[in-house]
Formats: C-alpha cells, structure tokens, sequence
C-alpha cells in the first residue's frame, strides 16, 4: 500500500468477471496471499472450493495467473453451474482463473450467445433500477416461471431484492450482445 492507503498494484484483468471490486468479491486488505506471500492491496472475498482454510487468503493475481488453482486445487465457482453451451475451456478459465461470488443456494453462471456472460454484480432492486432499469421487465417473467411465483407476490418479491440479502439478483452481461442475463437467489 502507497502512503495514502490504497494499494499499489492494478488488479488482473478477469474476462468473465471485470470488475471484481464492484462486485464485492475482492476487497481491499493488507494481509498476505496464501499462495505467493505478497500483501498486493487486495484479498478474494468469495467462495472457495478447497481441502485448506483459504478464505480471505488469496489475492487476485494469484487467482488470475492459475497460481492458486494449482499449488492448493483450489477453485472459485462449482463446475455444476453452467449452462449446457459452455465450452470447456470457458469452464476451466471460470472455475480455475476467475473470482467467484457468494450466493444463497447454489451459484449459476449463465451464457447468452453460446458463451458464458461475465458476472457484474449482485444487485437489489435499487441498483436494477439504477443501473439497469430494462430488467425489471425480464426478472419477473423469471420469478413467474422459474421460481413459479405468480400475481401480487411475484411483485413483492421483485420489489424485496437486495444487494446484500435475500432475495438477490446476480447480473451478468453477455460479452457479445447487449444480452444481460441475471437469476434470483434466495434462502
């Protein structure tokens, strides 16, 4: 860290995640990565999928060059939550070289245009109608037939999302179209 407190280093660029701070999933911290032993400024904050206590414990350089995945068979997202289109090697960059993100239930990493889309951001209704206002329309068609809820509760549930609670949106943008693909999480 510089003289004013925040870090040194740039992150890693993460094609299927671009921006990790935003998102929550990597914060700032003084603590030494498990792996390379360096204190770079930042820390992975989500989910790790691992036989070592490495929560906390990683930084992203150490997620982004494989470092992490192969000294410690450590991964960041469940190689369950892809859709079908999903080449194997998306697969391997997500799940090996890619900050994950902490859900309720099990993650889901959708694709638009045969590939997975990058993950933006877990978003509540505040930040849908910030941020992305045209979902609104496409998350409740998403309540009514896939969490198979319908009429005045279908609204309630749109309008109870939260960032940081349940029920919360995970939205994705499509690397190829102006696809924003985003599911519903909650306990």
């Amino acid at each position: 860290m510089n003289r004013r407190g925040t870090p040194d280093h740039a992150l890693p660029s993460f094609r299927y995640h671009p921006d990790p701070i935003a998102s929550g999933s990597v914060v700032p911290s003084r603590d030494e990565c498990a792996v390379c032993g360096e204190a770079r400024g930042f820390v992975y904050a989500g989910p790790v999928y691992a036989e070592d206590d490495l929560d906390d414990a990683i930084c992203p350089w150490c997620i982004a060059d494989g470092s992490a995945h192969r000294e410690h068979d450590v991964t960041f997202v469940d190689s369950e939550a892809f859709d079908e289109d999903a080449s194997r090697d998306a697969m391997a960059e997500i799940v090996e070289r890619t900050p994950g993100f902490a859900t309720f239930q099990s993650e889901r990493w959708p694709s638009c245009c045969g590939e997975p889309a990058a993950f933006l951001e877990p978003a509540g209704i505040t930040e849908i109608r910030a941020r992305y206002r045209y979902l609104e329309g496409q998350l409740m068609p998403y309540i009514v037939h896939e969490m198979g809820v319908s009429g005045g509760a279908a609204t309630r549930l749109l309008e109870s999302l939260k960032r940081d609670a349940s029920p919360t949106a995970f939205v994705f943008k499509c690397l190829h179209c102006d696809g924003y693909p985003a599911w519903i999480d909650r306990t």
